[in-house]
């Protein structure tokens, strides 16, 4: 669930606070390059007030106008889809002959989505189910990596932290990293065992741990939802967390540092740690898309561009780690991929 749904949420608890009616639509299912992803959200109030998106804004137009004209004004979910022909997909506006197919709750249950906006803030990731013959929904405790789930009659949502960030050492471009992190829907957590740099970290949001760190990344179980960033510059710190972070599923695993320190970093891990080449070679060092980033922000610009770019794969790097290669894998193909348009 990504921050524009979660003002979605905080939104609707304000209409109902004012004694609004509002629907609830949900994008189920994409076809062909479509504007916002399955499991977005938008809110449409009775006064023809959005909060939200569904795509560039032809079909919350079109959506508008079926609730002024009485259309929206059932009990039970439904299911609308947009953009099945070319000539309609335009009409719409559509990029590239896209299709969306959304499903449409004109009485949403206003207590269950307040809850779902308390598990939200204390961080926790939840599964909200709605069963459409019914109306009925409810939640539940999501797993890890959990994905929207819709068969044309049920469909279950994950909401919460997704994706996960460790970033080893508190200092300023942890700081940066941690509030840009968190704007792209990250949890992030902070591990500094150091006290000097510890007691004066303030990003709100973020988690603080003062374990140490190959501790602290076997607590966190890693998963491929993680990312681990080393950026202390300290040895005895940073090998600690890649040791660890290096032999998991972990998506992705950097250290900040020049060329020449982490040649020296991979051969201490291969000589001392008896980490293989490859899991070594799963190490991104020195850190970051190659942007030319100087300054502490730019840095962690830098970073943040490479594990998106690794997340959605579709960037590697060379066999002697230098400049960078994009690449679009069949995966990141099938992500946009779909049956044509009539």
């Amino acid at each position: 669930m990504d921050s524009v749904d979660r003002q979605v949420l905080s939104e609707v608890r304000r209409w109902a606070e004012q004694g609004y009616r509002f629907a609830l639509v949900t994008v189920v299912r994409t076809w062909g390059s479509a504007p916002r992803p399955a499991g977005a959200w938008m809110a449409l109030r009775q006064d023809g007030r959005v909060c939200g998106s569904v795509s560039g804004g032809c079909i919350e137009d079109d959506l508008i106008g079926r609730l002024r004209a009485g259309e929206l004004a059932g009990d039970l979910p439904f299911s609308q889809t947009y953009g099945v022909t070319r000539a309609e997909a335009e009409r719409f506006g559509l990029p590239c002959g896209g299709t969306l197919e959304l499903v449409i709750e004109p009485r949403p249950c206003v207590s269950l989505l307040a809850q779902l906006e308390e598990e939200l803030a204390c961080g926790r990731l939840v599964v909200r189910s709605l069963t459409l013959a019914t109306g009925q929904a409810s939640l539940a405790d999501a797993v890890p990596g959990e994905s929207i789930h819709w068969d044309g009659k049920l469909l279950r949502t994950p909401h919460g932290p997704a994706w996960r960030l460790l970033i080893i050492g508190a200092g300023q471009i942890s700081r940066y990293l941690a509030e840009m992190a968190q704007a792209l829907d990250y949890a992030v957590t902070i591990c500094d065992p150091r006290p000097e740099y510890r007691d004066a970290w303030q990003v709100p949001g973020s988690r603080l741990a003062d374990g140490m760190p190959d501790d602290v990344v076997q607590a966190m179980r890693p998963d491929p939802h993680l990312a681990v960033v080393a950026v202390t510059h300290d040895p005895k710190l940073d090998d600690l967390a890649l040791l660890e972070a290096l032999k998991s599923p972990a998506f992705y695993v950097g250290a900040l540092g020049s060329r020449r320190n982490n040649a020296r970093r991979r051969e201490r891990l291969m000589q001392y740690f008896d980490l293989s080449a490859e899991q070594v070679g799963r190490l991104h060092g020195p850190v970051g898309m190659a942007i030319g980033s100087r300054t502490p922000p730019e840095i962690a610009l830098s970073i943040l561009a490479e594990m998106t770019a690794t997340k959605y794969g579709i960037v590697t790097r060379t066999a002697d780690n230098g400049p960078y290669r994009h690449e679009s894998t069949a995966a990141a193909k099938a992500a946009v991929a779909g049956p044509p348009l009539a």
